[in-house]
């Protein structure tokens, strides 16, 4: 059963989109709830982060923290996920 299970989550990319869900919730985790309710949306490719927030002023803080937060991110997970963020 465990190595149909693993062949299942290799056809679907089962096991990258629950990456990302845990990205995202770790972010809302890492960063607070604040931050998380100006978070409007969140993709991952290839390694790289989007963020989208509604506030400009939080964008251009959370961009002089980018590094400090990809580290945060990916302790959180366990795994290095994130190698970048952007803001948009």
């Amino acid at each position: 059963m465990g190595d149909a299970l693993k062949e299942l989550m290799e056809t679907y990319q089962l096991g990258v989109k629950m990456n990302e869900v845990r990205l995202y919730e770790a972010w809302d985790k890492v960063l607070g709830p604040t931050i998380a309710n100006h978070t409007v949306s969140k993709q991952l490719i290839d390694g790289r982060l989007i963020i989208r927030l509604d506030s400009a002023a939080l964008r251009n803080e959370l961009a002089f923290a980018k590094s400090k937060l990809i580290k945060s991110l990916n302790d959180e997970l366990g795994i290095v996920l994130v190698k970048e963020i952007m803001f948009a």
